[in-house]
């Protein structure tokens, strides 16, 4: 095996918080020597598959090579991460070699259990069966949301924590519109299928959405999991949890089901001396240094911060987690806090989204100065042209812009606990 340098910093991860995070450090410290250990040759805006279900949205502008969106200073290694060493400072690739580190940044996404529903991988694709969480799928959406003239569409949501958890609803309305727009909403029974117990976790957003639902007259069914599809006799297969507790498995017809697949801290994390019971990397919330290792910090899906898993939520973690990495290289305290922030642009018709953001605990934390829980075209138009443009030109270089995390005034006294 061979022995790599030690980095100023490596990042495990080429997802939008280890390229974020990267453009972040590089812009206060030019000179720091940086290694992105990801595999996968190409990067994904994975915010926009929604729109391409939808067929507003084109599917190659979601795709990029990873050479193109990777920063120029640092040193793009090709494989993938196996496990931790991080009492001796080092990351065992799948390939035997060994990155050592100073410091390291923990952001390799969330994984997609579609083996989780029992037949689901087989069908994905085709039978009606689909996916907006996929890249290959989401243009399968638009078909069969376009072909769809009567029957039954089924969409589901699985237990939390899933990333962007607008997702499930965003495709379910975006359909709906299309199909009350071509007058087919009489003969199309839309339900939705959540294994949470209300509409959505904020508050004040449940009675807005609500007027959609009752607008497209969709049937809500709370506490619905789904655990297996024939796909050939379009037959869903349902855990459904009574008021009293009890649960009953639920056969549901079907001619097209949009599916959400649970999702899981990938395998080498949830099997390392980072993560916690459930899997994630433990860190405090607000400065997300590892509760266990002082110079790891992770960020984005893969953390176990209770905060909305979006991009949106990396652009406001990255500089937090620069910040805080630079301070304890210098042998200080982190000073930069996370107050949760996440955004869910919950696309509730075409040309109108409800623009969700919010931090812990549910506070509103609204970007421009208008009523957060009013659907707004201004917001259709930030989802389909303003944020993919951040995305790729801000978030990726550096431009901290809008970012709302708070410096403590004496870090040994006044930082919050976790």
């Amino acid at each position: 095996m061979e022995s790599e340098p030690i980095y100023d910093v490596a990042i495990v991860g080429g997802g939008a918080g280890g390229l974020t995070t990267a453009a972040s450090l590089l812009k206060r410290r030019p000179k720091l020597s940086i290694a992105i250990i990801e595999p996968a040759e190409n990067h994904y805006y994975q915010p926009a598959w929604t729109l391409v279900g939808n067929g507003v949205y084109a599917q190659k502008k979601t795709v990029r090579p990873m050479k193109s969106v990777m920063p120029r200073k640092v040193n793009w290694i090709k494989a993938g991460a196996a496990f931790f060493e991080p009492n001796n400072s080092q990351v065992v690739l799948d390939d035997g070699n060994r990155i050592s580190y100073r410091m390291l940044v923990v952001a390799p996404g969330i994984k997609l259990d579609w083996d989780a529903i029992e037949g689901l991988r087989e069908t994905l694709g085709q039978n009606g069966v689909t996916s907006n969480y996929a890249f290959d799928l989401a243009p399968y959406t638009w078909e069969l949301v376009k072909g769809l003239k009567s029957g039954t569409a089924l969409f589901t949501q699985p237990p939390m924590p899933f990333k962007c958890a607008g997702a499930p609803q965003k495709a379910m309305y975006l359909s709906a519109d299309y199909w009350r727009r071509r007058k087919l909403l009489k003969d199309i029974n839309i339900e939705f299928n959540s294994a949470a117990p209300g509409l959505f976790g904020v508050a004040d957003f449940v009675p807005p959405l609500m007027k959609y639902v009752e607008r497209y007259g969709i049937k809500l069914a709370f506490q619905s999991n789904l655990k297996a599809i024939d796909g050939p006799s379009q037959i869903a297969l349902f855990e459904v949890v009574g008021e009293d507790g009890s649960t009953q498995m639920v056969e549901k017809k079907f001619d097209m089901i949009h599916v959400v697949p649970p999702q899981t801290a990938p395998d080498f994390i949830r099997s390392s001396p980072l993560a916690n019971e459930a899997g994630w990397v433990e860190v405090d919330q607000h400065t997300l240094r590892s509760v266990r290792y002082g110079n790891i910090f992770s960020l984005g899906d893969v953390m176990s911060a209770p905060n909305a898993k979006t991009a949106a939520a990396v652009r406001q973690q990255a500089p937090v987690v620069a910040e805080n990495l630079l301070a304890v290289m210098d042998g200080r305290e982190p000073e930069f806090l996370y107050n949760g922030y996440g955004a869910c642009p919950l696309t509730v018709q075409r040309g109108k989204i409800l623009m969700a953001e919010f931090g812990y605990g549910g506070k509103l934390l609204p970007t421009l100065n208008l009523d957060p829980t009013k659907p707004r075209w201004i917001n259709w138009m930030m989802k389909k042209w303003a944020i993919p443009h951040m995305y790729w030109n801000w978030m990726f270089k550096g431009k901290e812009r809008f970012i709302t995390s708070a410096r403590l005034a004496n870090p040994t006294v006044d930082r919050a606990d976790g």
